[in-house]
C-alpha cells in the first residue's frame, strides 16, 4: 500500500515547481515503461487496452502512450470505447431487477460490434467506428479507420479489460490497468484512492459540468457500485497497472473545492465524505497557474 503523509505534502509545497517537477516525472515513468513494452510487443500484440474506474486518468494515460509510440515513428490510433454505447432504446440487456437501466452495466455497449472490430483491427482489416451522442443517447456514424501493418490501437473505457466485451483477444492484446493506488496519510487516518477520484469529479463537474457537489455525490454512489462489479474483478487481467496519484493534486484542488464543500453540510450523506474536506485543511494550497498544461491533472480541471 503507498501512503504519503500530510507532513510531506506540506513540506514539498514550500517548493511548488520542484514539487510539481517531481510529481509529474513519477507518473511519467510509469507511462514511459507502459509505453517501452508496448512497442516492443507492437507485431504480436498491437492492441492496447486501457481500463480504470470513473476518475483515474484513462483518457490522458492513452493519449501520453499514445504520443510517445508516435515519437518512434509507430503510428498510433487510440478510440474511446464510449463510441460503443447503445441507443437508449436498446438498452433492455442493461436494466436490473427493478427495471431501471443500470448505467455502469457493459451491456449498455454493443457487445458483438465490439467484439467484431477487435478482431477486424488485429487483422487490419477496415472498420467503421460509431460515434456517440451523450446528450441525445444516440449513435450516429462514425469514422473510417484500418489498422496498417506495424501500427498500435489504443481502446481506452471502463471495461476495457472485461472478457465480456473482449472475448478471447490475449493473445494479441496489451492491458493496461490505471488508478489512483496511493493514500494520503495524517497520524493514523487514512484518505482511501477513491476519495482522490472523487475530487477529480467534483472539480471537472463544478468547473465543465454544471453539476452541484451533492449531484455528484449521489451518482458517484452508482459509479463506486458499478466499479466492484464489472470493474475491480478484472483488473488483474492487465499486464501494466499504473497509479495515476499526482502528489500535488489535492494541494491544487484545495482552495477551488473548500469553499463547496463548505456548503455542502446539508447533504443527507455528507458524513461519508466529510473526510475529503477534513484532509484539504489540513493541506497548504499550491496555486493552479503551476499545474503544466500536458498534465494528467489538466484533465479535471482545465
Amino acid at each position: 500500500m503507498n501512503c504519503i503523509s500530510v507532513e510531506q505534502l506540506n513540506n514539498a509545497a514550500g517548493s511548488p515547481e520542484s514539487f510539481i517537477a517531481e510529481g509529474e516525472e513519477r507518473y511519467s515513468a510509469q507511462i514511459r515503461e507502459a509505453a517501452d513494452k508496448i512497442y516492443e510487443l507492437r507485431a504480436e500484440r498491437p492492441i492496447v487496452l486501457i481500463s480504470g474506474p470513473s476518475g483515474s486518468g484513462k483518457t490522458t494515460s492513452a493519449s501520453r502512450v499514445a504520443k510517445l509510440l508516435e515519437s518512434r515513428g509507430c503510428k498510433a490510433h487510440t478510440i474511446s470505447m464510449d463510441n460503443y454505447f447503445l441507443p437508449m432504446h436498446m438498452n433492455e440487456s442493461a436494466r436490473d431487477k427493478d427495471g431501471k437501466i443500470d448505467f455502469e452495466s457493459p451491456q449498455r455497449l454493443d457487445i458483438e460490434l465490439f467484439k467484431d472490430h477487435l478482431e477486424k483491427l488485429f487483422n487490419c482489416v477496415e472498420i467503421e467506428i460509431p460515434t456517440f451522442d451523450f446528450a441525445m443517447q444516440e449513435r450516429h456514424e462514425g469514422m473510417s479507420l484500418k489498422r496498417g501493418k506495424g501500427d498500435i490501437v489504443i481502446l481506452e473505457g471502463i471495461h476495457a479489460l472485461n472478457p465480456l466485451l473482449t472475448g478471447e483477444c490475449d493473445a494479441f492484446t496489451i492491458g493496461v490497468y490505471v488508478s489512483v493506488r496511493t493514500r494520503i496519510q495524517n497520524g493514523e487516518e487514512l484518505l482511501h484512492p477513491s476519495k482522490i477520484r472523487l475530487m477529480r469529479r467534483l472539480m471537472r463537474d463544478k468547473l465543465f459540468r454544471g453539476r452541484s457537489l451533492d449531484e455528484t455525490f449521489e451518482f458517484f454512489k452508482s459509479v463506486e457500485r458499478g466499479e466492484d462489479l464489472y470493474i475491480m474483478p478484472y483488473k488483474h487481467r492487465a499486464d501494466f497497472d499504473i497509479d495515476t496519484f499526482i502528489e500535488y493534486e489535492a494541494p491544487v484542488y484545495r482552495d477551488i473545492l473548500l469553499p463547496d464543500l463548505e456548503k455542502a453540510h446539508d447533504y443527507y450523506d455528507y458524513a461519508a465524505y466529510a473526510d475529503i474536506e477534513k484532509f484539504l485543511r489540513l493541506l497548504e494550497p499550491v496555486d493552479r497557474k503551476y499545474v503544466p498544461e500536458y498534465s494528467l491533472i489538466r484533465e479535471f480541471i482545465g
